[in-house]
């Protein structure tokens, strides 16, 4: 299993928000550039980049700042944010981005990921499952945000061709209160042939060999990275062993 380092811009910044919350926003520098290098000096093999300004406008806002990102990195990079259009799709995977991951602009909406995948290729394309009280969520950070049954977002993505997934319990998003490990089982056990990432709650080295215990490929660690109380190097050893 890997362990990939969130990288979440906004204004420029990498910053961390708890439960999706722009209200609940701590910075952790103002040089995307100088982050990302020392995560992949500390033996990062992939990245996962949020334009969390992007997210809220429902387009982009970081293009300029993602191409020497990705150029620093020197490892596979998967970006999110405001993608929710196939142009922009394409235009994130020209900047230099393997993968971009969306979120909002799938939900309820099988027909968009078709296309999506059509045009791009299944493995250029991740699927955000936001999942609060039990449904997706587009949109997480509004408290009045659309929602569906994740199992049914996930049934019907599968159909469309979407064969990754990133499942975030935003409950757990930058609490350090540990996964949600029945809702990442629960996911995991109902489309056993695709492939799922973690991401919300991972905080210590018990909580990475949890999750690689149910059969994830990833899981996407930002806080426990940025306050020292997990250690990456640490982390990929534990997620290689599990």
């Amino acid at each position: 299993m890997q362990v990939i380092p969130a990288i979440d811009l906004r204004g420029g910044r990498v910053v961390r928000l708890r439960q999706g919350d722009f209200e609940r926003q701590r910075a952790y520098g103002d040089d995307p550039v100088r982050v990302v290098r020392h995560w992949v000096a500390a033996g990062a093999e992939r990245l996962h980049v949020v334009d969390l300004d992007g997210a809220s406008a429902g387009r982009p806002a970081h293009l300029a700042q993602l191409a020497p990102i990705v150029r620093a990195a020197g490892v596979p990079c998967q970006v999110g944010g405001g993608i929710r259009a196939l142009d922009t799709a394409r235009a994130v995977l020209a900047a230099g981005a393997d993968r971009v991951v969306v979120g909002t602009a799938l939900l309820g909406r099988g027909s968009v990921a078709r296309r999506l995948v059509e045009a791009i290729g299944a493995d250029a394309v991740v699927a955000a499952i936001d999942v609060r009280d039990g449904r997706a969520v587009g949109e997480a950070w509004r408290l009045d945000a659309p929602t569906v049954p994740y199992e049914a977002m996930l049934d019907a993505l599968l159909a469309a061709g979407v064969r990754r997934f990133a499942i975030t319990a935003i409950d757990r998003d930058g609490m350090l209160r540990g996964p949600d490990l029945e809702l990442l089982g629960k996911a995991r056990a109902r489309l056993a042939s695709a492939h799922f990432i973690a991401a919300g709650g991972v905080a210590s080295l018990a909580d990475v060999a949890a999750v690689a215990a149910l059969g994830y490929e990833a899981a996407i660690v930002g806080r426990a990275l940025y306050e020292g109380r997990l250690d990456l190097a640490e982390a990929i050893r534990t997620a290689r062993a599990a």
